[in-house]
């Protein structure tokens, strides 16, 4: 019998009831009253649910890792249905399926939406969509900890010095990433509003790109950010998502015997610096850098949207970035760029040690001295087998429902790495309402599956398929 841990997810409603007061307030202070009530509604529901999920006992028993993951992605889907409220009780008609379609996109920080017309929004309800992304990426941060006993021993290493977490240790953590998140979120929006960035517009993006989301309060990003030193700043902000959350904090309290903490973003701003040497040296000669510089910045954080570019043939490039993904402990999704490498340079020492039999070649990550063995070699391996399975059934299953191969495609890996549909990526102009109950449902599923880590889908399917 499996035993979902709710209490770890009754913080989060609370969390919701927060920010539905918040936009009863906001509404109040806007005389915004055509959606008033239905943040009266999502505060009290959300505000129940996490008293009864707080209060309800449950056995004292050892809980096992794939309760953890069912717990996770039950709240994948039970937190949106309540985030979907105010969409579903708008004036704007929605269905049912549109408006947990909605929220699920903002949740999971993906940001397909199904408006077509954003300035037709009140901005009660475009400040509500900002905020699934906001909550859904603190979500996201603390699930990592709550499943940590499914990753690496060197990914621990970059968090803590202990080898295992036990409960005092996770609400260390979680309090932690909570003061973190909610601090860079202040700062993005201060930084923003220095840059004439309009508090309206500067609070929504702060809550996007804190999120790694996809959501922007205007239809075009051109609305909002029109100077080049602003399209600069935000390329650099887009980054808070890229690297670890816990960066800053360690670059504060740096001690010498804790250098293990940063050689995974050592590794990422090595690799920013030769992405965006080689867009500067090589396709950057008859287009404007600041704007490539914010294609790099928000495919490679997961981001996705970014202002209008004309090269549009170097789609398949940022694609490619995309799927590699940021750091581990960020909201961005990817396959996370230090396994692709540790991968690569595995598989590399692997080749060579048969060319060259007498030679030893260590699989050491440089700037430290942690060792990858065997096994975290086969876990990244699997990570990326599941997710060219999960691509290639999406993929069908898109292209079986009439959506194009070449859209199906992009869509496909958009969907999976979390990333809103843009320019960049030949994708701009897709409208998600349109799309049939089974689409939509497919897209929802893969959202889900590509937020809660492809290596957890595998200990699912293990569960079942190996049940000793």
């Amino acid at each position: 019998m499996f035993r979902l841990q709710i209490k770890y997810l009754s913080f989060f409603f609370i969390l919701v009831s927060i920010l539905s007061f918040f936009n009863i307030i906001y509404s109040y202070y806007l005389n915004l009253y055509l959606n008033l009530d239905t943040y009266y509604l999502s505060f009290f529901v959300s505000l129940i649910i996490s008293i009864l999920f707080y209060k309800l006992k449950l056995p004292d028993k050892k809980i096992s890792i794939f309760d953890k993951i069912l717990t996770v992605f039950f709240g994948y889907i039970l937190i949106p249905l309540v985030l979907s409220i105010p969409f579903y009780f708008s004036i704007y008609n929605l269905t049912f399926l549109n408006s947990f379609f909605e929220a699920i996109s903002g949740f999971t920080s993906t940001g397909f939406t199904i408006f077509d017309n954003i300035k037709h929004i009140d901005q009660s309800l475009i400040l509500w969509r900002s905020s699934t992304q906001w909550i859904g990426g603190l979500y996201f941060l603390f699930s990592i900890i709550f499943l940590i006993d499914i990753y690496d021993e060197s990914f621990k290493k970059t968090l803590t010095n202990f080898i295992s977490f036990d409960s005092s240790e996770v609400f260390k953590q979680a309090i932690k990433i909570f003061f973190l998140y909610s601090g860079l979120t202040l700062l993005i929006f201060i930084i923003l509003n220095i840059f004439n960035v309009r508090s309206f517009d500067s609070l929504n993006l702060a809550f996007s790109l804190i999120s790694s989301g996809g959501f922007i309060p205007a239809n075009d990003l051109s609305l909002i950010i029109k100077e080049n030193s602003q399209v600069i700043i935000l390329s650099f902000l887009m980054l808070f998502s890229f690297f670890s959350i816990f960066f800053i904090y360690n670059l504060l309290f740096f001690k010498k015997k804790n250098i293990n903490f940063f050689y995974e973003d050592l590794h990422l701003i090595i690799y920013y610096i030769f992405i965006v040497t080689i867009f500067l040296l090589f396709f950057s000669f008859n287009t404007n850098f600041s704007h490539n510089l914010l294609a790099l910045s928000s495919s490679i954080s997961n981001i996705g949207f970014t202002l209008e570019t004309s090269q549009t043939n170097m789609s398949f490039v940022f694609l490619i970035l995309v799927i590699i993904g940021g750091s581990f402990f960020s909201t961005s999704s990817g396959l996370r760029f230090i396994k692709v490498y540790s991968l690569f340079k595995y598989s590399l020492n692997q080749i060579l040690s048969f060319s060259k039999p007498k030679n030893v070649f260590m699989n050491r990550l440089i700037f430290t001295k942690i060792n990858f063995d065997f096994n975290e070699i086969n876990k990244y391996f699997l990570t990326i087998l599941i997710f060219i399975l999960s691509f290639f059934t999406l993929t069908s299953l898109l292209s079986l429902s009439g959506i194009e191969f070449e859209n199906s495609v992009k869509l496909s890996i958009l969907t999976l790495m979390n990333t809103v549909n843009s320019s960049i990526y030949g994708i701009d102009v897709f409208s998600f309402e349109n799309l049939s109950f089974f689409t939509k449902y497919c897209l929802i599923l893969f959202m889900i599956v590509g937020r809660i880590e492809l290596l957890t889908i595998m200990l699912i399917i293990k569960k079942f398929l190996f049940k000793n």
